[in-house]
């Protein structure tokens, strides 16, 4: 009798210093990024980014630490962890955040879970002038 096969959870996936991906990844497990991704990053597990590490595209993970380079949106559930060295250039949404001084990001923030960025409401100027 065959065994389903269900991937582990507690998988330690990692890319290392020179070495580029093109494309998406997506895991079950945990995943450290000394390289480069060009690419969407979407884990079940905590996604560290070391100090040479830069991803270029979206990310959508439980827990992260960043020491390195996001250019993309970048969604956490839980706790995200921008270290001293961190630079993100793009809309962040998580739970939890705690920033080093030093660390920088261009872009919005959104604390409390929600995964989309909410769009500031348009007002209907002919409505107002017809007032």
């Amino acid at each position: 009798m065959a065994k389903n096969f269900e991937p582990e959870q507690d998988s330690h996936n990692t890319i290392g210093n020179g070495t580029t991906i093109k494309g998406d990844i997506i895991s079950n497990g945990d995943i450290r990024i000394d390289g480069q991704l060009q690419g969407n990053l979407q884990i079940k597990g905590k996604l560290v980014v070391g100090n040479s590490g830069k991803i270029i595209g979206e990310v959508d993970c439980k827990n992260s630490e960043i020491s390195g380079t996001i250019e993309g949106k970048l969604v956490v559930n839980e706790l995200l962890n921008l270290k001293s060295s961190a630079k993100i250039m793009g809309d962040i949404i998580t739970s939890k955040l705690s920033i080093e001084p030093g660390a920088s990001f261009t872009g919005t923030c959104n604390m409390g879970g929600n995964k989309h960025v909410p769009k500031a409401p348009v007002e209907n100027i002919d409505a107002k002038q017809e007032k």
